[in-house]
């Protein structure tokens, strides 16, 4: 096995992505703390390893892989001891491959991505009411995700959860979850809670996200 090294910011949600696959699998890695608030991921030296210059960044043996999808994927199909967190049966990876999509085309670029950037690089703390809407529309999106489901995908817990529990717990900085509302995205987020490793993964980082955000004062335009 070649050495793992991640770069990224601990409160950014696709970090924590990519966090919570290496524990699930239980694979050892160093991480390399690149701050996107104060844009240490524009250096010159961080952009040999990535263009793109978004965390997370993975490096594998000399190999960089970005885009947090792809990451947590990659792992799983290169040191996944079984295919349960992305599975091969093509009907059931379609399905994972969907939520992934989900998450990056309307939880984390139409919600999150779209507070945040206005936020921390431009300094806009009034948020249009529509972004306040789209938070609400991911949290319906995941409660009939989960009709029927224990976790996001199915039956069985897949990167897919991951992906997406790492952006809703970061959402709730901005509209907390109403749980009578949305009871099934209420279980579903106790039941990841209780992974032995989600908190250092995404726990901890949750929190970060949140501290900063607030320092914003923030507010929704009516």
């Amino acid at each position: 096995m070649g050495k793992l090294v991640l770069y990224g910011f601990e409160g950014s949600p696709p970090v924590r992505t990519a966090k919570l696959t290496l524990a699930a699998l239980g694979v050892p890695y160093e991480f390399v703390e690149v701050n996107t608030i104060n844009r240490e991921n524009l250096s010159e030296e961080f952009r040999k390893k990535n263009p793109q210059h978004t965390v997370p960044t993975l490096d594998d043996d000399g190999h960089f892989i970005w885009d947090s999808h792809a990451i947590s994927a990659y792992l799983v199909s290169k040191y996944g001891k079984d295919d349960s967190l992305y599975p091969k049966d093509l009907l059931q990876r379609a399905v994972v491959d969907q939520r992934l999509h989900f998450e990056s085309g309307v939880v984390y670029a139409n919600a999150l991505i779209s507070i945040t950037k206005p936020l921390f690089l431009h300094g806009r703390k009034n948020i249009p009411k529509e972004r306040y809407d789209a938070i609400i529309e991911v949290y319906d999106f995941v409660e009939t995700f989960l009709a029927g489901n224990n976790y996001i995908a199915g039956d069985q817990l897949t990167i897919a959860d991951f992906s997406i529990i790492s952006s809703v717990s970061s959402l709730q900085t901005f509209v907390e979850l109403d749980t009578a509302k949305y009871p099934k995205v209420t279980a579903w987020i106790k039941r990841l809670e209780q992974l032995p490793y989600y908190e250092e993964a995404n726990g901890q980082g949750s929190r970060l996200f949140e501290f900063h955000v607030k320092k914003t004062n923030f507010s929704f335009l009516q």
